[in-house]
């Protein structure tokens, strides 16, 4: 099982690079999040977290641990798609609504405001990166750690 314990702790590092990739995004570039892309930084920070501990976890805890990172990794296809939705559909908007002032509410928000504040407009056309919106990167990366987290929380033994 050691080489279940590397590839969490890759996950880990994986998605804890992509909330550093958000974070750029936000201060160097000056693409302030929407609710819907806080979400999504949320439940990379899950999966991160979940797969940590699963890293300090006797073997036979793994599979659990892999199947609930799999549910956040789920949760962030569902975040990722209904954001290109809302992106293909510019008149639905998530910008100053109920879910923004929830958000900004939580624990997390106030301790680490930069990284879980959210005040930009999820329909806003901001350029692409590498050909794809942001979104679309999103949805790639969920899609591939649910795939490792699924294969994960399969294995025997």
């Amino acid at each position: 099982m050691k080489s279940s314990k590397f590839t969490f702790l890759l996950i880990a590092v994986i998605s804890v690079a992509l909330l550093g990739v958000a974070m750029y995004l936000q201060i160097v570039e000056e693409m302030q999040p929407c609710p819907l892309c806080v979400i999504q930084r949320y439940l990379f920070a899950i999966i991160a977290l979940i797969s940590l501990i699963a890293c300090c976890m006797p073997a036979s805890a793994r599979r659990p641990s892999a199947a609930l990172g799999l549910l956040a990794a789920l949760g962030g296809v569902g975040t990722a798609g209904w954001h290109l939705w809302v992106k293909a559909h510019p008149g639905t908007s998530c910008g100053i609504d109920p879910l923004e002032t929830s958000l900004n509410q939580l624990l997390p928000a106030r301790l680490f405001p930069q990284l879980f504040t959210a005040d930009g407009l999820c329909a806003a056309p901001w350029p692409p990166v590498f050909g794809l919106q942001i979104p679309v990167w999103s949805l790639i990366c969920f899609v591939i750690l649910g795939l490792v987290l699924a294969r994960l929380a399969s294995k025997h033994g």
